[in-house]
């Protein structure tokens, strides 16, 4: 998928879902795409850490996004492979915990 096309769907996303691109990108704006795509669970890691979720989306749908905080960043990064990210040889799906 090209650049321009790529984030001409981002936007419409953002458009969409009722999210502002200027806000901070914090939790209101997950609990926004949470209701939006209410389909899939979206659940966020403090970086590496397993134990406990930042946000942890009420959808007890199998679908699920995941996504780990980079405090250092401040940015968001999509985790296809929870066990090979954490390195954990297990991740309870009903809980997202190790």
């Amino acid at each position: 998928m090209g650049y321009q096309r790529l984030l001409k769907t981002a936007e419409d996303f953002l458009e969409t879902s009722g999210v502002n691109p200027s806000n901070s990108g914090g939790f209101q704006e997950i609990r926004q795409f949470q209701e939006y795509i209410s389909d899939n669970k979206i659940t966020v890691f403090d970086g590496l850490n397993t134990d406990t979720a930042m946000f942890s989306g009420n959808s007890l749908s199998a679908k699920k996004l995941r996504l780990q905080y980079d405090r250092d960043y401040e940015h968001y990064n999509v985790t296809p492979n929870l066990k090979g990210a954490m390195a954990k040889k297990y991740i309870y799906n009903g809980c997202d915990t190790s």
